[in-house]
């Protein structure tokens, strides 16, 4: 397992990290997964005894099941909570009041001593904006995340799901005012869908922001199972929860390129898929999620996988964005002030 620095701190993420969004079953949240105490106890351990690091969750995930779940996991297995990096995350309605949702102070600092609670623990490593909320200003959100800082309940923060000018804008208003700053984003990256590459990989690369991906498979997508001729196939979750949108006569294609490449070494188009976006600069660690140890398996075999210039090439060629104004201006202009 590869290690790599979270953003522009000296803190060490294992290079996959291990989603928890299958824990729990409850609400919205059972077309996901189910996954009772036992199962998840295993998954946690063959992750840890792996090398990975760094456990992803939410509040919202199985309505705070997920976060329970991963707490009493790290208890039963009796693994040293300080060599594991938690990262949770707030934003989500966790309540039927209208204050129990978003991002104001309120909402953000009750769910974190809530997420606490659940976790079992003192402190949260990376503590995470799930979304935006256009009702609160980004100035009460980030003031309210600093205070959570500064009084050791959080390490470092995080934002998922922005847009490249949400999150400029609050890096320069945390530089501005001398307050805590989004180390990370946690963000949509497939090979099957890189918008990101557009406007936010630039300036994460710029800004020395780490990338989390979370859905690297395109929500199963890229596991292998689905096929022109099936693309419902009934143990696939897409049945139930067709999520994220992808173009998917584009995937197959991808998909068609992935196949013949895995066949070559005995692999599964999944750990392809995966390996590929560990080739990425701009990403830091990638999260897999499993509803069973052979699937997690499988997508920790990611790591060894090593592609040929050549095959990355083919793949980057099937897979890359059309051109787009104003990206294609910006390459011509810049061609010859290439360092």
């Amino acid at each position: 397992m590869k290690y790599n620095i979270l953003g522009n701190t000296g803190l060490k993420v294992s290079e996959l990290c291990l989603g928890t969004m299958t824990f729990g079953g409850k609400g919205y949240w059972t077309a996901i997964g189910k996954l009772g105490q036992e199962p998840v106890d295993e998954l946690v351990k063959r992750s840890v005894d792996a090398g990975i690091n760094f456990i992803d969750t939410a509040n919202v995930y199985s309505e705070g099941l997920a976060e329970q779940r991963t707490g009493q996991a790290i208890k039963n297995l009796g693994l040293k909570r300080d060599d594991l990096v938690i990262a949770t995350k707030v934003r989500g309605k966790m309540g039927e009041g209208p204050n129990n949702v978003g991002l104001t102070r309120k909402h953000i600092i009750q769910q974190a001593e809530e997420s606490l609670t659940r976790l079992d623990t003192d402190y949260i490593d990376l503590y995470q904006i799930h979304g935006y909320d256009p009702l609160t200003p980004l100035e009460e959100t980030l003031r309210a995340l600093d205070e959570l800082v500064k009084s050791g309940k959080v390490r470092y923060i995080g934002c998922s799901n922005l847009a490249a000018w949400h999150i400029m804008k609050s890096l320069g208003y945390s530089q501005q005012k001398d307050i805590s700053k989004f180390i990370s984003l946690q963000a949509y990256y497939t090979i099957a869908g890189r918008d990101l590459e557009r406007e936010i990989v630039p300036l994460l690369l710029d800004q020395k922001v780490g990338l989390m991906v979370w859905s690297p498979l395109a929500g199963g997508f890229l596991s292998g199972k689905y096929t022109r001729e099936d693309q419902k196939p009934e143990d696939g979750r897409r049945a139930n929860f067709d999520f994220p949108p992808i173009n998917k006569e584009r995937a197959f294609d991808i998909i068609d390129v992935l196949k013949p490449m895995a066949e070559s070494r005995n692999v599964s188009v999944a750990q392809l898929a995966l390996a590929w976006l560990l080739h990425q600069p701009a990403v830091t660690s990638v999260i897999i999620g499993a509803k069973k140890m052979e699937q997690l398996e499988d997508n920790l075999a990611a790591i060894d996988v090593k592609f040929t210039k050549e095959e990355l090439d083919k793949i980057d060629e099937v897979s890359k964005l059309p051109a787009e104004y104003p990206g294609w201006m910006i390459e011509r202009q810049g061609g010859d002030r290439k360092a």
